[in-house]
């Protein structure tokens, strides 16, 4: 199972009306899984603060955060979803661990 397949698959515990997640490793390094980007839909962010809502993927998903080193998040309620219906693009790199 690939650590994107990974991501997603423990991210179903927030049951996601929208779940993507992106490995953008090409972005930054060559031939390692590194560098993930999720957008996330859930009703279990109503009422929450984006750092209350990054500490809840982050807990869901544990132990797997030692196993990569970045993820974008993107969190939405679903209202806040159908407002917005896309998330923004990623910068490009700045260097890091960029060969």
């Amino acid at each position: 199972m690939s650590m994107q397949q990974k991501i997603e698959q423990s991210l179903q515990a927030l049951a996601p009306q929208h779940l993507e997640v992106h490995d953008e490793s090409h972005m930054h390094s060559r031939g390692q899984q590194t560098h993930y980007k999720a957008v996330l839909v859930s009703e279990q962010f109503e009422g929450l603060n984006s750092v209350k809502r990054h500490q809840k993927v982050y807990a869901t998903l544990g132990d797997l955060m030692g196993e990569f080193h970045a993820l974008a998040l993107h969190t939405y309620t679903p209202q806040e979803w159908q407002k917005v219906g896309i998330a923004p693009a990623s910068p490009t790199c700045a260097g890091g661990s960029k060969h």
